[in-house]
């Protein structure tokens, strides 16, 4: 089961400014994301490799897109690639009608992994609507929407 009590004692966040809370609240939800995944599958799968199966998921984007679209380095993108590819869930193909270009998909087993994934998510998201209330975590996720136009 995926709990929500792993938090950082309420007197060290109030000392915090906004950049390290998310941060702190990002590192805390992707923590136990990855380990309610890990803990229920064989198949380990880091942050950084479902980062880039979100990425992916329904779509065949070429590797430069993504190189060019996620905040990970591009030899750590093909790191990650080349892994998720051994372990069976993407699968690299050339792009038709051009011979250096290589476009991904999700395999269906890499599918299959990835909307579990997100089941496991919504599990968590709603351990914290019961801690914090369906309305602020609304609240929240409407904020975050938000164009904060800060570039």
């Amino acid at each position: 089961m995926i709990g929500v009590n792993q938090l950082i004692p309420t007197s060290e966040l109030q000392s915090l400014d906004l950049i390290d809370l998310l941060s702190e609240r990002h590192n805390l939800v992707r923590r136990i994301s990855e380990k309610a995944w890990n803990n229920q599958s064989e198949i380990h799968i880091s942050n950084s490799e479902w980062y880039i199966m979100a990425r992916i998921y329904k779509k065949q984007p070429s590797i430069s897109y993504i190189t060019k679209n996620v905040e990970i380095s591009r030899q750590a993108i093909h790191k990650f690639i080349h892994k998720l590819s051994e372990k069976g869930l993407v699968e690299v193909n050339n792009v038709e009608n051009n011979k250096k270009e290589k476009c991904i998909r999700l395999t269906a087993l890499g599918e299959e992994c990835y909307e579990k994934n997100e089941a496991l998510k919504a599990q968590l998201e709603k351990k914290i609507a019961e801690k914090i209330g369906t309305e602020q975590v609304k609240i929240l996720k409407d904020l975050l929407k938000l164009d904060w136009d800060i570039q």
